[in-house]
């Protein structure tokens, strides 16, 4: 007796075991094929910069480098109070928690489910006579579990996009932050440029006014004609019209940053900065690729790749079988009076296998799209690595031409305003008339002009390349980020 109901117990055991090797053998009807080969990530050394690791990494508070307090608390404020960083954020709360719920349905599921029933049998059913015409309460208390066996990988490539997705939105996030910084930055030094502009064409319409009544005296002396006099009045409309095309150009720059900024648009109407509080940084000797690793959408991007590529390894993982194991244990019983009899117990427990046979290339065409998605990613990385290299080598050649021509200019300046004192000096001393000494002031207020916008120029490149470093190049720890530069995306072979 104890041997046939031993061998009662093996045979379900050895017709599972059979019904699984059968599975397996069949597993070759639905198969992925081969894929082409993958795009292969840029190498840094092809974005044409020096991978040396010889300059120092990005600061968080990189725009504090430029020495204005002012700038410093719009910033500060732009980055707590701007509409577009907190969708970005809102963008990364959804990552972290698909990234969670994918982690949570790799473990063990357990549910328990109570139901009461009072139901009437129908007399011509399937139900005996006993039960046949009658109403009855019936209940079922039943906890249940099952757990999933990762044979395959398939769970752990899906955890791994989804911490890929979870990474790429941080990532983005950070790149927010520095393209609003940047964005904040640069129109702050716009509207300093513009405020020193307005400053010296109001300095060139006090000359002006002096020159005009200077020349309405010597036509009253009869030492000039009435031609310089128009030239002297129409000198002054134009000097006018600039001053108000400053204004107009500073109230638009003052609104665009206050709301870059998070404020009202009028809430900086009194913003009135200068470009000499706002210090030029030395350029870095080089430039190394290795800062590139750094720039957030760069890295966001290569998080993409990571993704994309465990994408492809899930979509591969779909050809095997999935294999689950069940269980369940409660209380059945037809009258609630007898619901906690020992005879109402129930339980069971199993294995459970779905493996796809034949699927008319569903599965084979997901896996093409998937190695799709992954080669645009790679593309898209590589693309952005291009930028980013061409913008760092943009801003540092402008940069260093901007260093000449401020050389160039700064003697040309030296020599004006040269030449303004020894001819107010010549005046003074009645040796000069007062009209070579406005006159002289022209090519002053000129070479002034000129320098306000290569130093704006220089603050707004300045802005730019640090940017594009993602954040500057003061010296700080590394963030977390995928592999290397120059390693190439994982896909399922």
């Amino acid at each position: 007796m104890s041997r046939f109901r031993l061998s009662r117990t093996l045979r379900p055991l050895a017709a599972g075991a059979a019904v699984f090797s059968l599975a397996w053998q069949l597993s070759g009807c639905a198969m992925p094929g081969s894929l082409p080969a993958p795009l292969a990530l840029l190498p840094a050394a092809a974005a044409g910069l020096a991978a040396d690791g010889a300059t120092p990494f990005p600061d968080d508070h990189w725009w504090q480098a430029l020495g204005d307090p002012a700038l410093d608390a719009l910033v500060s404020q732009a980055l707590a109070g701007q509409p577009s960083l907190a969708a970005a954020a809102a963008r990364l709360d959804r990552a972290n928690a698909a990234a969670d719920a994918t982690r949570a349905a790799q473990g063990p599921q357990a549910g328990l489910g109570l139901d009461l029933t009072r139901q009437r049998f129908t007399e011509h059913g399937l139900y005996p006579p006993v039960l046949a015409g009658g109403s009855y309460n019936s209940g079922n208390l039943q906890a249940s579990g099952s757990i999933e066996l990762d044979f395959f990988g398939r769970h752990d490539a899906a955890l791994q996009a989804a911490i890929g997705q979870q990474q790429a939105a941080g990532a983005e996030l950070q790149a927010a932050r520095v393209l609003l910084a940047a964005n904040v930055a640069r129109g702050y030094v716009a509207l300093a440029r513009l405020n020193s502009l307005d400053s010296l064409a109001r300095r060139t319409l006090a000359q002006r006014q002096a020159v005009l009544a200077l020349t309405r005296e010597r036509v009253q002396a009869g030492l000039d004609s009435v031609v310089e006099l128009r030239q002297a009045e129409g000198a002054l409309p134009e000097a006018r019209g600039q001053i108000e095309a400053l204004a107009g150009q500073m109230a638009l720059a003052r609104h665009q940053l206050a709301v870059l900024s998070g404020q009202a648009p009028q809430a900086l109407d009194s913003l009135v900065p200068a470009l000499g509080s706002l210090a030029a940084l030395a350029l870095p000797e080089r430039l190394g690729a290795d800062l590139l690793g750094r720039r957030a959408d760069v890295v966001a991007a290569r998080w993409r790749v990571e993704a994309a590529a465990q994408d492809v390894a899930l979509a591969r993982s779909q050809f095997y079988p999935d294999i689950n194991l069940v269980g369940f244990i409660g209380l059945n019983a037809l009258g609630l009076d007898r619901l906690f009899t020992l005879g109402s117990r129930n339980f069971g427990a199993g294995p459970a296998l779905r493996l796809p046979l034949f699927d008319g290339g569903r599965l084979r065409a997901n896996l093409r799209g998937r190695a799709a998605e992954a080669d645009a990613a790679v593309a898209a990385y590589n693309g952005a690595v291009l930028d980013a290299a061409r913008e760092v080598l943009d801003a540092g050649a402008t940069l260093r031409s901007l260093a000449r021509q401020q050389v160039e200019q700064a003697q040309a300046q030296a020599t004006a305003e040269s030449a303004y004192d020894l001819a107010v000096q010549r005046h003074r001393a009645g040796l000069g008339s007062l009209l070579v000494v406005l006159a002289t002031e022209t090519g002053v207020l000129a070479q002034r002009n000129l320098a306000a916008e290569l130093k704006s120029r220089q603050l707004d490149t300045q802005v730019a390349l640090m940017r594009a470093l993602g954040g500057g190049w003061q010296d700080l720890p590394a963030p977390d980020s995928p592999a290397a530069l120059t390693s190439a995306p994982r896909r399922a072979s």
